[in-house]
């Protein structure tokens, strides 16, 4: 999908409305810049990206931790929390 938004004098852009909608931002969201290596931007949701940075780093500790199911969950992470 290509969508094309202009600069305002104050470096604003607008986001279109279809990519708001893919990235799920609403007013108020912040979002995040992200370059590779090739010098190409990307966009995102930056409570998405730092969701999904938590998992990541989270993967394997609830096995770990001997958490079964989800009414275990809060306990361990107040748990973690107090640590």
């Amino acid at each position: 999908m290509l969508e094309l938004s202009k600069i305002s004098s104050k470096g604003q852009v607008t986001i279109p409305v279809e990519m708001r909608k893919l990235l799920q931002l609403t007013e108020g969201s912040k979002v995040a810049f992200i370059t590779d290596e090739t010098g190409k931007v990307y966009i995102a949701n930056s409570s998405m990206l730092a969701l999904k940075e938590v998992q990541v780093a989270f993967e394997g500790e609830a096995e770990k931790a001997g958490i079964k199911d989800e009414s275990q969950v809060a306990d361990f992470i107040k748990s973690a929390l107090k640590d």
